[in-house]
């Protein structure tokens, strides 16, 4: 069974080159199209080709252009008879090798952009592309596969669910998942994890463990952070799985910079397509007051199949690093006011999922603790007051000394929405001495999952 699902997928997948050879004559550049044999399994057979979505593409995500000083963002909206009204747009891709030469022109491209850089109309490639065409992929036969290839590792560590409620019979139920992944670049180019071995940071693994990661909870909703793997096995990989893949690339990623990139890192949305629908998307370049940034949001309205009740998820990624408070604050009151709109003054719940970079203590913490919108941190429920956040998300040793900060959250409604649950975090002794990443975690940052739940409000139903 797992390697007939590997097979089946590995053969529609060997239609991609010709795809993106055709895509090449298309194109303003002409890269040079890289077919490879592909492996038996299907993230090593996603891994033999180094993707980049064409030219226009890397620069789309900050085309330079003129824009008021308001934040930029593109809406799609779907018909309220569901997602199927969104008509179908396929955009071959160009297969190249990222890195040398390339990565070096992007990054210098991405670096002659204008500071009022906007995202550009014509975004909907980034939901559909030539990897929807393949056949579904069992959940259960990828985990296996993943489980296989991570034999030579040591055995995962063990976390375990937090009840918040004493009834889980509570109906329309959704998982959600937060996670900073660490970009692929990063990890291995320039974030420098002092005591983490190299192999620990090979991506042949580490992709099977951060997939591991998602497959083994399965959330219905997942926010990622730091993707730059995305078109190459994100995207294929899990709308195999039956999500539907949202990518926003930052404009001037550091990725970039390093010589053997994957493309530019940015934030992904997914959801299960058979629990939700999507009736809105949008995107956004965080601005800090006037001053366009580097740091971008997506955000989503979906329609809960089974009740038809309606729910905004948002997913960020703030600018990191001490002495930039107050520039985060700036960016965290931008995303607050783009929210509200979008739903409607809070009409429509709120579910925002990030890795802020800040601490508990910081204004831009504070300022959505006490929002309009009414949002509360689901991970309180772990603490024994309900009020206080965990001791850490992040915990890592670089050459500056050891870190260890409380920075990724999963903000929700707290008058429409409910935690059920959520998953508890690693302990210091299963993280051990060497901290993060390791050889049994793929990321610097533990993954958050929660449990919510509508609440029974009539008001609520729109």
């Amino acid at each position: 069974m797992y390697q007939s699902a590997a097979g089946r997928l590995c053969s529609a997948l060997r239609d991609v080159p010709a795809l993106c050879a055709s895509s090449l004559r298309q194109q303003p550049h002409h890269s040079p199209v890289r077919t490879r044999t592909l492996s038996p399994n299907v993230l090593g057979s996603l891994g033999s080709f180094g993707c980049c979505h064409s030219l226009a593409g890397w620069i789309g995500d900050g085309a330079a252009k003129a824009v008021p000083n308001t934040s930029t963002a593109v809406t799609t909206t779907v018909p309220a008879g569901g997602a199927t009204g969104i008509p179908a747009r396929t955009v071959p891709r160009a297969v190249c090798s990222m890195g040398n030469g390339t990565s070096r022109l992007y990054s210098a491209l991405a670096k002659t952009l204008s500071s009022t850089a906007a995202i550009p109309q014509h975004q909907d490639y980034l939901e559909q592309s030539e990897h929807d065409q393949l056949d579904p992929l069992d959940p259960k036969d990828l985990l296996e596969e993943c489980q296989v290839a991570l034999q030579g590792r040591p055995p995962r560590l063990h976390r375990a669910f937090f009840p918040h409620r004493d009834d889980f019979s509570t109906p329309h139920a959704f998982r959600v998942m937060q996670w900073n992944i660490l970009a692929q670049a990063l990890g291995e180019g320039k974030d420098n994890f002092i005591n983490c071995p190299k192999e620990a940071l090979k991506w042949e693994e580490r992709k099977y463990l951060i997939l591991e990661e998602i497959l083994i909870y399965r959330p219905d909703v997942l926010c990622l952070q730091e993707v730059d793997h995305y078109f190459d096995t994100f995207q294929p990989i899990l709308s195999r799985l039956g999500y539907q893949c949202t990518f926003l690339a930052k404009p001037w990623s550091p990725c970039l910079d390093v010589e053997h990139n994957n493309g530019p890192d940015g934030c992904a949305l997914f959801f299960l397509q058979d629990r939700f629908q999507l009736i809105s998307s949008a995107k956004f370049r965080l601005s800090a007051r006037t001053l366009k940034t580097n740091q971008v949001a997506i955000a989503e309205i979906l329609q809960c199949k089974e009740s038809g009740r309606l729910v905004c998820v948002a997913v960020t990624h703030l600018k990191a690093r001490t002495g930039w408070e107050r520039f985060r604050l700036a960016q965290g009151s931008d995303l607050l006011r783009n929210l509200e709109l979008l739903t409607q003054g809070a009409k429509i719940p709120l579910v925002v999922c990030g890795d802020f970079n800040a601490e508990p203590t910081e204004e831009v913490y504070k300022r959505f603790a006490s929002s309009s919108l009414n949002l509360n941190s689901a991970y309180k429920v772990l603490s024994e007051d309900g009020e206080t956040e965990p001791p850490y998300t992040t915990w890592k040793i670089r050459p500056t000394g050891e870190t260890c900060n409380t920075l990724d959250y999963i903000w929700y409604s707290q008058d429409a929405l409910e935690v059920n649950s959520a998953l508890s975090l690693l302990t210091e002794e299963q993280i051990g001495p060497n901290r993060l990443p390791s050889f049994t975690y793929p990321s610097d940052h533990l993954s958050l999952i929660c449990d919510l739940s509508f609440n029974m409000d009539p008001d609520r139903l729109l």
